[in-house]
């Protein structure tokens, strides 16, 4: 899946272009690497996101295309998070 894709439907980031943004700005990182967009996401991959001074990094645990909102996060275990980010996923 791609990983745009991936922060909307994970609810990680609220809109595909805000998340399409925060990749193609550099601020998002998939196991230590500048990921774009479109970049493919997996199970185990280690996501990393920036916003200001902000920083959440994130586990993959699943991958679906379709999710609930009740059922969305269970789709990233959280290693460490900023308040910040936590008040802005929920």
């Amino acid at each position: 899946m791609r990983l745009d894709k991936y922060l909307k439907v994970s609810r990680i980031i609220k809109r595909r272009t805000v998340a399409k943004e925060a990749c193609d700005g550099g601020r998002v990182s998939i196991n230590d690497r500048p990921a774009k967009a479109g970049t493919e996401v997996k199970v185990g991959d280690r996501m990393s996101i920036r916003f200001g001074n902000r920083v959440g990094v994130y586990e993959i645990t699943d991958v679906s295309e379709v999710v609930r909102k009740e059922n969305a996060a269970a789709m990233y275990r959280v290693l460490s998070e900023d308040e910040g980010m936590k008040a802005e996923r929920e």
